[in-house]
């Protein structure tokens, strides 16, 4: 009966570090390919693209980008897209039939309302291989007047003007 019991938490103890080491391992694998993506972002721009410059690509009839609108609701609902752009809201954009839409050959350049969901999914698309940038304030630098600037104006109002303490 002993030896049973000895047998059995021997055997819990086994399962239990083959399904935990691989998964740290796997962890640490991710957070070290994130990293080392990561540290090109100063060399490379932080992947931002002019808002001025991708409308000379799509003026230049350029077929090396293509221009991917995640805003969070459909942008006819928000005011129009830019010409030629797909619609992948942010939150689903790393679903794999997502992923399959978009070309590992050409730039993928985000777009969202400010310019601030735009930025959630850029790192992983770059992990993933793809050539994954961002179009400074989003729609807001594409349309005069567009509603995102108007957020993040009444943003700025609204945030906490404290004079807190930091450290030089």
């Amino acid at each position: 009966m002993k030896m049973k019991r000895i047998y059995l938490i021997f055997s819990t103890v086994v399962l239990s570090m083959t399904l935990i080491v691989p998964s740290v391992f796997a962890a640490e694998d991710m957070a070290a390919k994130l990293n080392a993506e990561l540290m090109k972002a100063p060399k490379e721009n932080h992947w931002q693209i002019k808002t001025a410059d991708v409308a000379k690509m799509i003026a230049g009839k350029k077929t090396d980008f293509l221009v991917v609108d995640v805003r969070p609701t459909p942008p006819g609902q928000q005011g129009g897209k830019i010409p030629g752009s797909m619609y992948i809201p942010y939150s689903e954009i790393l679903k794999a039939d997502n992923l399959k839409k978009l070309p590992k050959d050409k730039k993928i350049i985000l777009v969202c309302v400010t310019g601030q969901t735009q930025n959630l999914p850029v790192l992983a698309l770059r992990a993933l291989g793809y050539k994954a940038y961002t179009m400074p304030f989003g729609m807001s630098s594409w349309v005069k007047g567009y509603l995102g600037a108007k957020f993040m104006q009444d943003a700025i109002k609204g945030a906490d003007t404290g004079n807190y303490p930091v450290e030089k």
